[in-house]
């Protein structure tokens, strides 16, 4: 059993956490073996986030006055939090193909930049591009015009060589 400062540390660490956090999932994460939560860990390591195991009383003192707070309210059952400060989108895709190999592992609750979802709306984040994936796009949209530009200028000059190029060969200009 943990004494008193020591509950302290852990609600002050994690009131941290949850101040600097802009995206957190709330998971149930009951029966899992230890193998599976090693693994658990890496994924969400791999996505750019943290993965805690919390207390649900320790969890709803350290929320007070993050935004967070709507979320870790109220918790019931074995409770775990991954969180990120950048990409939702990375993170929720990495916990949604972890819960799809991994049954047990259930979605409470999630904040994403501040506001509070559902777990329909957890799977349709985990089903979107990732932000590489459409800054990709985007520069392609942007780039298209300019390429189509360069293309059409190009093709003249090759027209006006080619028509140089068969009339020097069927002898139409005289030197």
């Amino acid at each position: 059993m943990k004494k008193k400062a020591d509950k302290k540390k852990d609600v002050e660490a994690l009131h941290q956490d949850l101040e600097q956090a802009r995206n957190l999932f709330v998971t149930g994460y009951e029966k899992l073996k230890v193998g599976q939560d090693f693994e658990l860990r890496k994924v969400v390591r791999g996505a750019g986030g943290k993965y805690r195991v919390v207390k649900n009383n320790l969890a709803e003192v350290a929320s007070a006055g993050t935004p967070a707070e709507q979320v870790l309210k109220d918790l019931r059952g074995m409770t775990s939090v991954a969180y990120t400060a950048s990409d939702p989108v990375a993170l929720a895709k990495a916990l949604t193909a972890y819960a799809k190999l991994n049954p047990t592992f259930t979605f409470k609750a999630g904040l994403v930049e501040g506001r509070v979802i559902d777990i329909k709306s957890i799977n349709d984040l985990a089903a979107m591009p990732s932000k590489e994936e459409i800054f990709a796009k985007l520069l392609y949209v942007i780039n298209a015009p300019a390429q189509r530009l360069a293309t059409v200028i190009a093709t003249v000059g090759r027209n006006l060589a080619v028509v140089i190029d068969q009339g020097v060969k069927e002898n139409k200009f005289e030197a």
